[in-house]
């Protein structure tokens, strides 16, 4: 049994696919500080100064009163909040990472298909003149007999 975990996991599919997940997980850091500090400010800025982190709706009151300076205040405040900034920035972190996905999967196709290209067998060569008359020749020999 041990014997057979080892050679699955020492598969070339596996260890490709721990490599797709530990470069995934540091991708998915980069595309968050990407969206956090180089996107949304200048979003934030367009939009009249929001930061789309603080963005919420406080569904209900905590034991401390509001209004909340903050999401981190109102949590700590005990408030109900539907924090809907934090979800706008989860969803551009998704489609930033969906459309590097996609250039990465496009890329990808693109070498295949060149691969694919230069490794079909090539066209055959016309035939020369020789061929084609005892072509003709092979043809009008085969209508006399029938």
């Amino acid at each position: 049994m041990l014997k057979e975990f080892r050679e699955f996991a020492i598969k070339g599919n596996m260890v490709d696919m721990a490599v797709g997940i530990i470069l995934g997980g540091a991708f998915g850091g980069v595309v968050k500080a990407l969206v956090e500090f180089i996107l949304m400010p200048p979003i934030g800025l367009l939009v009249g100064g929001a930061d789309f982190a603080n963005l919420f709706v406080v569904l209900r009151e905590g034991p401390t009163k509001g209004p909340y300076p903050s999401l981190d205040a109102a949590t700590k405040a005990g408030a109900t909040v539907l924090a809907y900034g934090s979800f706008l920035n989860a969803l551009i972190n998704f489609l930033i990472v969906a459309f590097a996905v996609f250039l990465l999967v496009k890329g990808v196709n693109r070498l295949r298909r060149e691969k694919a290209d230069e490794q079909a067998p090539e066209a055959p060569p016309e035939p020369t003149a020789e061929e084609r008359l005892l072509a003709e020749i092979r043809d009008l020999l085969a209508q006399n007999r029938g």
